[in-house]
């Protein structure tokens, strides 16, 4: 059983912002040169960066399990973007909150694979919830329903079903409800869903609350990024925008493909957003009893014709959404409570999204339950001798080729690849204080402490689908 929280914490609101796709040079404050995000660096000016954190895993459905649950990906029952959703006996972060009487809310996406029907994010915990239930259904921007509290609400949006349209390029088939292109174009739903957020932190600003504000931007509209012909063959190229937004704004006359103003544009609402949901909080006179946070839950993607590398999204790391390079997985992660954690301060704390069930246990004064994370609370508070510290992160990705890795003492990180082709696949070893980009594998330098990292690797997978039980 964790400490207690002090009684001078009480129960301070907690506003967790969640950016979809979002990569580690994306911020101005992270190295982002092309565009700003004042309001975003401003958020950590007035409190903490992190520069060592990492997501859940590197694609959406098993980065918020972890964040959900606190379990990483070598013990998850989700460990990718398959059809499955999370089972009712798992606790939740939302529950954490519900259980020392905290209203909870989720505005956005739920997005922890594809549910059985629409109510899932209250099952989990949440008193509330509007947005997208779906993960597919979330690559929309303009879809026809959005979900609230496990009902649908109908948009005004028209997405037609494969081969409707009467034009010789057709979006492609979604095989999942909602997923799909609309042709007809009216309620932004990233819009709609800020609105909600802002009105559920008004709702309940008298009492304690847990808000988590998850966005579906800047992901791209996956199905948009290619189209179909009317005899069914597949048709790529840039005429296809999968970033639409309903306009450029200050990026509308930049000599950019239409997909890269509108991926900025992206991330020009998120920062004013952001701003938004500062001013609504200090306008109610909850700045110093709110803890805010901002993350992203995997790097930058590759979608909807958007080029990760135009605007350098991945920043100094190598790889991005769908590697484990750190560009797939290391994320921006920035906290901000007025009056308590030390303002224009940086930690290089090696944290992750299995942290933050710990953490907002000891905030909250809960019993910490069982995850694979550490509190990084003292670290916000400024008592740096009480910091615990993980000795490794772990992930796993099953993807097409299956993938593993681990950073050990947030200096030596090891990466297996292509391991359903070889499961004996050898261990790719760098050493990321010195090779950020993770270009000089250092495995035949340091033969012993690349097998010793392949030990704990298998340490910590458990057997999850036949083609992944590497242990066999």
């Amino acid at each position: 059983m964790i400490a207690m929280a002090t009684p001078l914490l009480g129960k301070p609101n907690v506003i967790y912002i969640l950016a979809d796709d979002l990569g580690y040079g994306d911020l101005s404050c992270y190295g982002q040169a092309t565009f700003q995000t004042p309001h975003l660096d401003r958020l950590a000016e007035n409190g903490m960066r992190f520069t060592s954190h990492y997501a859940g895993a590197t694609v959406c459905a098993p980065s918020r399990y972890v964040l959900m649950t606190g379990k990483h990906n070598g013990r998850a029952a989700i460990r990718d973007n398959r059809i499955n959703a999370l089972a009712e006996e798992e606790f939740t972060l939302a529950e954490l909150f519900k259980k020392a009487g905290y209203r909870t809310g989720l505005m956005g996406k739920w997005g922890i694979g594809t549910p059985p029907d629409d109510k899932d994010p209250n099952r989990a915990g949440f008193d509330e919830f509007y947005g997208y239930n779906n993960m597919f259904h979330a690559h929309n921007y303009y879809p026809e329903f959005l979900i609230r509290n496990g009902k649908k609400e109908m948009l005004r949006n028209v997405v037609p079903d494969f081969f409707d349209e009467p034009t010789d390029y057709m979006p492609v088939a979604y095989y999942l409800e909602g997923r799909g292109v609309a042709t007809k174009k009216v309620d932004y739903a990233p819009q709609m869903i800020h609105d909600e957020a802002l009105g559920f932190i008004e709702d309940n600003k008298d009492n304690p609350f847990f808000l988590y504000y998850a966005l579906n931007i800047p992901h791209a509209n996956n199905e948009a990024g290619s189209g179909y012909t009317k005899s069914g063959e597949r048709i790529r190229g840039k005429q296809f925008d999968g970033m639409a937004v309903p306009d450029h704004g200050a990026f509308a006359d930049k000599d950019w493909p239409v997909q890269e103003k509108g991926f900025a544009r992206m991330i020009q609402h998120i920062d004013d957003w952001v701003g938004e949901i500062v001013a609504v909080v200090d306008r109610l006179g909850l700045s110093k009893d709110t803890v805010i946070l901002f993350s992203s839950d995997n790097g930058p993607h590759q979608e909807g014709n958007h080029d990760h590398e135009f605007f350098n999204s991945n920043g100094d790391f190598k790889g991005y959404k769908r590697d484990l390079y750190d560009g797939g997985i290391r994320v921006p992660f920035i906290v901000s409570w007025p009056g308590t954690v030390p303002v224009g301060t940086e930690s290089d704390l090696m944290s992750g999204f299995q942290d933050m069930m710990p953490a907002m246990a000891e905030l909250i004064g809960i019993e910490k339950p069982d995850t694979d994370g550490i509190s990084f609370l003292p670290t916000l508070l400024g008592n740096g001798d009480l910091q615990a510290n993980h000795e490794f992160l772990y992930w796993e990705f099953p993807s097409t080729t299956g993938k593993q890795a681990l950073l050990y003492l947030n200096q030596w990180k090891a990466i297996r690849q292509g391991l359903f082709e070889n499961k004996n696949a050898p261990v790719e070893l760098y050493d990321i204080t010195k090779d950020v980009g993770e270009d000089r594998d250092l495995a035949a330098v340091y033969p012993a402490l690349a097998d010793r990292l392949l030990a704990m690797m298998m340490e910590q997978h458990t057997p999850y689908t036949d083609e992944w039980n590497l242990t066999q």
